[in-house]
């Protein structure tokens, strides 16, 4: 009895899937090996069906995760045939005399071109997270810096996104959550789902005209600008500025 055959009849008794267990298998059984090659081909034969049925599965699993849509030409490609090729869909010739729909924003009743008429004492100043946070780095009362920038009374408000947001940024934003606690500012409900204020404040200036932004965020300016009538506070020089309004005349001119 060869190698070969001796270790089919005793692949029916021991599994031997690795080069250690080939060989111990061997000597359990004291075959004399004649020569490593014929012991890696022995190795081989053992370990080669395990392999394949391997990687198999695995080609199987890739095609699955990985399978690919069939293509389809359309009927009118230009790289069909001419006469197999169906003729382009032909557009409906416009009607010269038809009347055209187009949609156009409502403008609000509160503006005068760009002046906004609902502007006026006491102002009311809806607070962003970063706005705050800035106030607080700056050394800079809230309340009494509006009113030195506006000359007049100003009611600051803040809504339940913004105060979401700072309870998430933790511990080290205590002082700024304290200070929107305040009974100074007043508390606005919101309706939306998440914490996220910036689309929440556009959404109020947009629907009521009476609000002023004060924020120092960038992307926020940018978005409140595209909304007419609407002023900007922000801080600038230490001190609190604003945007898009000629009747702040405590405001320094930057």
């Amino acid at each position: 009895m060869n190698v070969y055959q001796t270790a089919k009849t005793s692949s029916h008794h021991q599994a031997c899937d690795d080069k250690t267990t080939v060989v111990d298998t061997c000597m359990s059984l004291s075959i004399h090996c004649p020569s490593i090659s014929s012991l890696n081909c022995l190795v081989w034969s053992f370990s080669s069906p395990a392999r394949m049925g391997k990687t198999k599965k695995t080609r199987k699993i890739v095609e699955k995760r990985f399978a690919q849509m069939k293509k389809m030409l359309s009927p009118s490609d230009s790289r069909i045939k001419a006469d197999k090729r169906a003729p382009p869909k032909k557009k409906k010739p416009e009607n010269p005399h038809e009347l055209k729909m187009k949609q156009v924003t409502q403008t609000s009743s509160a503006l005068f071109f760009q002046y906004n008429t609902q502007l006026g004492p006491p102002y009311h100043i809806i607070v962003d997270t970063n706005f705050i946070n800035f106030s607080i780095k700056n050394k800079l009362d809230v309340a009494k810096s509006m009113m030195d920038c506006l000359y007049a009374k100003c009611i600051p408000y803040v809504t339940d996104c913004v105060i979401g947001e700072l309870e998430k940024l933790g511990q080290k934003y205590r002082i700024a959550l304290s200070i929107l606690k305040d009974p100074k500012f007043e508390r606005l409900a919101c309706t939306h789902k998440g914490t996220y204020a910036d689309d929440c404040i556009v959404q109020r200036v947009t629907q009521h005209k009476c609000y002023i932004v004060a924020t120092c965020d960038k992307d926020l300016k940018n978005r409140i600008r595209k909304i007419p009538g609407v002023p900007i506070m922000y801080i600038s020089q230490r001190r609190y500025t604003i945007e898009r309004m000629p009747d702040a005349y405590g405001a320094p001119r930057t």
